[in-house]
């Protein structure tokens, strides 16, 4: 018997290594020695890299950045041998990294994450994926590409920061001087939103009040982030209004796909590449899965959709023991899996599982194991006796 864990963490309470750790401590006290596979999963934002880490052959590498206020910050990439290498922006422009009263994305900046991005090539990586989930910056990715050695300059020529408060005041933006290597690197981008550059769904009048922005701050964010998106039309030609994707982390996602050249991807796919569940699936009898809440938004590129389709094309079944269930979560079954198991049920209050959270996530794996030998020890002749 093979079976394979791989869930989403439950933010705020359990993080998807030490779920795969008590569902496997859950199995082998139903069915004794078994194989398992234990994969280590994320989004694009903070934990990424550890999950890759945790999951793979990956070696950590660390680099000294700056981070969204300019600080020092000590940021951490996943490495590996054949030239490839992960990096995520909430380690160096992240929103935890701010204290919440000195958050201002007029102030931030992504430059630590095109420091971090350089430190992957001066590593040898040339396959590079970045996952910007959890930013906390608003300045479309001028900090990063002038890490990369874009220069932005005003209306008087000058060189700005390239902080929120300078997008109302680019003027010009020169790429000659980016760093050569990027002509043979590949750039992938975790990217798991749609929202365009500017506008009412754009970077800053949705992400912006998470970071510190409101009122005045937010039409100034708002009217340099359209000054912006116009003279990334007049350099490249392209519209990122037009981009889905590209007012993702601040409007990093603008920046890396109009001015790098960078492929923005659904987040699960790359991870699951990654990670290896490909190969995890060989030989499988069960893939176990979850995430902390779902509804209809799990159909929307998120961890069990992946995980379903994948495991679909192997014909592995899939199980999914989630936090809690939202409308729509039944469409779940039309991608692949084929039980799903919320904690939050019957006397079980959502306040009581997220304070003992692995004694309730633990409980409900060992009953969903005891259950299942049961029925495989009554009715052996059956297949699909997960479900």
């Amino acid at each position: 018997m093979k079976l394979v864990f791989a869930s989403d963490s439950f933010k705020g309470t359990l993080e998807s290594a030490r779920i795969a750790e008590l569902l496997e401590k859950a199995a082998r006290a139903v069915f004794g020695d078994i194989e398992t596979v234990r994969i280590a999963l994320a989004d694009g934002g903070e934990g990424t890299v550890d999950a890759v880490l945790a999951s793979s052959d990956a070696k950590a590498r660390a680099a000294a950045v700056h981070g969204p206020l300019m600080e020092p910050v000590e940021a951490k990439f996943a490495l590996f041998d054949d030239g490839r290498a992960v990096i995520e922006m909430a380690s160096a422009s992240g929103l935890t990294l701010i204290p919440e009263e000195k958050r201002d994305p007029l102030e931030a900046t992504s430059y630590g994450t095109g420091e971090l991005l350089i430190a992957a090539l001066d590593a040898g990586a040339r396959d590079i994926t970045i996952g910007i989930g959890g930013s906390a910056t608003n300045d479309g990715g001028m900090g990063f590409m002038r890490a990369l050695g874009a220069v932005f300059l005003d209306a008087e020529g000058a060189p700005l920061e390239g902080r929120g408060r300078d997008l109302i005041r680019v003027a010009r933006i020169d790429l000659a001087g980016l760093d050569s290597r990027f002509a043979d690197t590949v750039i992938t981008v975790m990217c798991d939103v749609d929202n365009p550059l500017t506008g009412e769904a754009g970077a800053t009048y949705v992400y912006g009040p998470q970071k510190g922005a409101s009122g005045e701050a937010l039409e100034l964010l708002e009217s340099g982030m359209r000054n912006y998106r116009d003279r990334i039309k007049d350099l490249t030609g392209i519209d990122c209004d037009e981009v889905p994707g590209a007012g993702a982390a601040g409007g990093i996602g603008a920046a890396l796909y109009a001015l790098l050249g960078a492929g923005l991807r659904p987040g699960i796919g790359i991870m699951l590449d990654l990670t290896g569940f490909g190969d995890a699936l060989d030989g499988a009898d069960l893939v176990v899965s979850g995430e902390g809440r779902a509804d209809s938004q799990s159909m929307r590129g998120k961890v069990l959709h992946g995980i379903g389709l994948r495991a679909k094309e192997k014909e592995v079944p899939v199980t999914a023991i989630v936090g809690g269930l939202g409308d729509g979560w039944e469409g779940l079954f039309r991608c692949g899996i084929g039980k799903v198991i919320p904690l939050v049920q019957g006397c079980v209050t959502l306040e009581d599982a997220m304070q003992k959270s692995e004694e309730v996530y633990y409980d409900a794996a060992l009953r969903y194991f005891r259950s299942v030998k049961e029925k495989k020890d009554s009715h052996p002749e059956m297949k699909f006796y997960w479900t």
